[in-house]
């Protein structure tokens, strides 16, 4: 399962992970979201011990959206040794976002 991010952990989540992370950033009454949504959990199946696979809500945590510039949604951030290394904004097939996490690896 994906894990929750917030404001209050996501430096030692994501900032300090010795492995590549993607940051899925929702809000309940995106569209959007809620297809990318299923597709994020199956990537957390798969990449689990691998990669490090997370959702924040933008509603929840407004701190860490503002930080990165986060003002379409879904948008997906990855990360690898603290710094974006590569992103997606919009809904996207599963392949798009494994491709981008494989290069990760």
């Amino acid at each position: 399962m994906a894990l929750e991010i917030t404001d209050g952990n996501f430096d030692q989540v994501v900032l300090q992970s010795d492995k590549p992370v993607l940051v899925d950033f929702w809000a309940e009454w995106c569209g959007p979201c809620r297809m990318v949504g299923p597709i994020v959990e199956e990537l957390a199946k798969e990449y689990d011990g691998k990669a490090v696979i997370g959702k924040v809500n933008v509603d929840h945590n407004p701190d860490i959206s503002v930080k990165y510039g986060i003002r379409n949604i879904p948008a997906l951030l990855f990360f690898k040794g603290g710094q974006i290394v590569d992103k997606q904004i919009g809904a996207v097939p599963k392949s798009v976002l494994t491709d981008k996490l494989e290069k990760q690896l």
